[in-house]
């Protein structure tokens, strides 16, 4: 199957992705702190400071979504809630990540970002199929019901038989069926008429 490389490959881009995001964050704090910028009266100590933490807290989002895409891959399995929540947020911020670069970098950075958008969402849905089983499996709880059905059929006509050649019935058991009569009475029939 194609899906677990894919899942591998997504993991990978997403690893490449969270470490490029830290450094550049890195990056520009360190160029912020040596130019002494200041943005609207910002302290460029603070942006700095900033960069630097916003590189590192979304390093470690884009590590997550790797291991979750990882985890897909090694176990080749649906990932779980926490897992499908950060592939499926990771998918929408590359989808605006996208579009934001079109304008700012160019069209290759929007390429890069609709390819691992792809990459997230082929994972998400190659695992979501269910795979049918077969017609006839025996469904779980044990595969003797239709033999215990019929063995509480032949029960039931047993005791037919034998009331009726005992001449009564006991309807304790069919309380409140409404077929035989009220609940814990007992039916008995008609006299026979007599022929003296």
């Amino acid at each position: 199957m194609v899906r677990r490389p894919v899942a591998w490959v997504t993991a990978l881009v997403l690893f490449a992705e969270a470490i490029g995001v830290a450094l550049l964050n890195w990056f520009l704090g360190v160029v912020v702190d040596r130019q002494d910028m200041s943005l609207a009266g910002l302290d460029s100590d603070t942006m700095a400071v900033s960069s630097k933490i916003g590189g590192l807290v979304f390093g470690l989002y884009f590590v997550a979504c790797a291991v979750s895409a990882l985890l897909v891959g090694v176990r080749d399995r649906a990932p779980g809630l926490l897992g499908r929540v950060l592939l499926i947020s990771a998918a929408v911020v590359h989808a605006l990540l996208g579009a934001f670069t079109v304008g700012l970098v160019g069209w290759g950075a929007f390429v890069f970002m609709m390819v691992v958008l792809g990459l997230i969402v082929f994972t998400l849905l190659a695992y979501d199929r269910r795979e049918a089983g077969p017609v006839d499996a025996v469904p779980p709880g044990g595969g003797g019901g239709g033999e215990g059905l019929r063995r509480e059929d032949a029960a039931g006509q047993g005791a037919g038989q034998g009331a009726g050649r005992e001449g009564t019935v006991d309807l304790g058991k069919d309380a409140g069926d409404g077929r035989h009569g009220a609940a814990g009475t007992a039916v008995a029939p008609p006299p026979a008429p007599s022929t003296s």
